[in-house]
């Protein structure tokens, strides 16, 4: 596991003395060497910062990958995205022919366990620092945020890869050929215990700087018990139960609301605001830009100031097709796109397909291009249907509530509201199919597949089993696709991490 090496030193640069925008603005000052103690609440309030370095890499691929990024992966294995590019590596995903050296693999796995290093770093170091330099309740809180951050990388790889090496503590030497540990053990000992230790703090409800707050731990549990409860810990009705009272307290809790739009959510100033509970943060000031707008703008369409539009994923006809017509989300220009004016003339251009518009940042592709959104992990439509799904499994039947929290997400999509009490099952598939059109392009419907093993089958519109689907490019799921394969590159420093997940090398 080489990436591991650069644990020890990641994000050792003191490169803010405030908020998380700050952190993003603002010039490193200074280097804190191997082995430094913290002496002063900025240094401490600087480490803490780092952990929130590697969020971005939910997003963002090699420097060297044209159209490559990282969250490309997700949402091409879900069998609904297209893509204008060769060099993104689509078609291993459309085919399925993908293995351990192929493209993101390795990246999701380095950018997860660095910031696992960071986090790890600023465990060790703010739990060192006595209450004469930090008072108890900050110290506290700061780790709470490790602890949820920490939590957050780690069930990025458990569902990716299923057994991953577990590292808590900076690694004191390079020597590091550890083995795979069981992605139950790294639920039971370290992302539910971090996150329960993260809600036993005093963090603030809300916190519009883009910091973890109470809301986003709590949100984050929720997710995580309903995956627990689901493929493939099968946990079973207690983290259902579990889940739905995360959720719950997010909801009855306020300080989070339903943009009335769905265009607010690409307004910049609502950001880590409104409906936006955790979010990546970005700020074009700072040369820290989302690249998204520029992924998702059609290959060579002549709309931008990007000098690379990339086309790397849109949406499949049958996907768009899908979708309820009087559905207000494929309305023009609220999630997708068709046409748009070109930048150096008055013409209209019209496209082969719909593009996403969720990541259209308008100043960025008219005058910047540079964007300044932020890129949004939970949010609280996300948390409706968290709490719509664990409490239908948990009660074995929709509560007033739940069928209430669907209804607001349908009703701000010009949609009806659901008749009568549903069966279970019924309201289960549709909570299911909400997820998949308010979510989409998210990087949410691939866990989703993976936590409930059944797929919408766009088609026929019924819910097929995961394995056996087969997808609109004649590629049918396994049960090889149910994890990723460990990248080879690990592999070959670290032979420990053998065997790798089943049909791959």
């Amino acid at each position: 596991m080489k990436r591991t090496k650069y644990i020890s030193i990641a994000l050792l640069t003191l490169a803010t003395l405030g908020s998380c925008k700050k952190f993003l603005e603002e010039k490193p000052t200074s280097f804190l060497k191997p082995g430094f103690t913290i002496s002063n609440i900025k240094e401490a309030r600087a480490i803490t910062n780092g952990c929130y370095s590697k969020l971005p890499g939910l997003l963002n691929g090699e420097p060297a990958s044209y159209g490559g990024n990282t969250w490309n992966l997700m949402e091409f294995m879900t069998g609904k995205s297209n893509s204008d590019l060769g060099q993104t590596g689509f078609v291993n995903y459309q085919n399925l022919g993908y293995n351990s050296n192929s493209f993101y693999f390795n990246t999701w796995w380095q950018q997860m366990y660095l910031g696992i290093g960071a986090c790890n770093l600023a465990l060790e170091s703010v739990s060192a620092v006595n209450s004469g330099v930090v008072d108890d309740s900050t110290k506290k809180n700061m780790l709470a945020e490790a602890h949820a951050l920490r939590a957050l990388y780690y069930f990025f790889l458990v569902r990716m890869y299923g057994a991953v090496p577990k590292v808590t503590s900076v690694p004191k030497d390079l020597n590091l050929k550890l083995s795979r540990t069981p992605a139950k053990s790294i639920y039971d000992s370290i992302i539910i215990p971090d996150l329960l230790v993260a809600e036993n703090s005093t963090l603030p409800w809300q916190d519009n700087t883009g910091q973890v707050s109470m809301g986003a731990v709590k949100s984050i549990l929720a997710d995580v018990y309903l995956t627990y409860a689901g493929n493939p810990i099968k946990g079973g009705d207690q983290y259902y139960a579990e889940s739905a009272k995360r959720s719950k307290a997010v909801i009855d809790n306020g300080g989070f609301g339903l943009f009335q739009k769905y265009t607010d959510m690409i307004n910049p100033v609502n950001k880590n605001r409104g409906e936006f509970i955790l979010q990546a943060q970005y700020a074009a000031s700072a040369n820290a830009t989302n690249p998204l707008t520029a992924l998702t703008i059609p290959n060579y369409s002549g709309i931008s100031k990007y000098a690379d539009e990339y086309g790397s994923v849109f949406p499949t006809d049958q996907f768009i097709n899908s979708f309820n017509p009087a559905d207000r989300r494929i309305q023009e220009r609220q999630f997708f796109y068709t046409k748009y004016q070109s930048i150096k003339t008055s013409d209209t251009v019209v496209f082969k397909h719909h593009y996403i518009y969720k990541w259209f940042d308008s100043t960025a592709v008219r005058n910047t291009a540079k964007s300044d959104l932020n890129y949004t992990i939970y949010r609280l439509a996300d948390v409706y249907l968290l709490y719509a799904e664990a409490s239908n499994r948990a009660e074995h039947g929709p509560n007033s509530d739940a069928i209430h929290y669907v209804n607001l997400i349908r009703e701000r999509a010009g949609l009806g509201d659901l008749i009568g009490t549903p069966t279970q099952d019924d309201f289960e598939h549709e909570v299911w199919l909400e997820r998949y059109f308010e979510l989409c392009f998210e990087n949410k419907m691939w866990f989703d597949m993976i936590r409930t093993l059944k797929v919408h089958n766009d088609v026929t519109g019924n819910w097929d089993d995961f394995v056996g689907h087969k997808t609109v490019w004649n590629a049918t799921f396994t049960a090889n696709q149910l994890l990723f394969p460990v990248p080879q590159q690990e592999v070959l420093v670290n032979p420990n991490l053998l065997p790798n997940n089943p049909g791959y090398q």
